[in-house]
């Protein structure tokens, strides 16, 4: 069994649990480059909300901070912008999906900066 494979199994748990609530789902995905945060409906057929490295604003962002696309700063960075987003689009609460991720790293940082922002998990 190869890492990915490991990670998605883990991940199923969680996900069961998430569709059970019926609440809306902060999902995280994190790649060796980049990190990526979307905020997915309690059907789970649509994205309503995201935020990631990718973005031209969060990348100047990055770029005037010197820092990198891959560190806790950025997924920090991340995590913040994607609570705002969802503010703005109406959604106060959620449950955390890390997608089999440890939490620990950046997908501590994301969180915990999402929950400094007002979302609640």
């Amino acid at each position: 069994m190869d890492k990915k494979i490991s990670r998605l199994r883990r991940a199923i748990a969680t996900r069961r649990k998430i569709s059970e609530l019926r609440v809306h789902r902060l999902s995280v995905h994190r790649s060796n480059s980049h990190i990526y945060a979307s905020i997915i409906s309690p059907e789970g057929d649509r994205v309503l909300v995201s935020a990631s490295t990718l973005e031209p604003e969060v990348r100047k962002e990055l770029a005037d901070q010197k820092s990198s696309s891959s560190n806790v700063a950025a997924a920090g960075l991340i995590g913040k912008r994607v609570a705002e987003k969802a503010k703005a689009a109406g959604i106060e609460k959620v449950a955390f999906d890390r997608s089999g991720f440890r939490y620990h790293g950046r997908v501590k940082a994301l969180a915990e900066a999402a929950r400094e922002a007002g979302l609640k998990f």
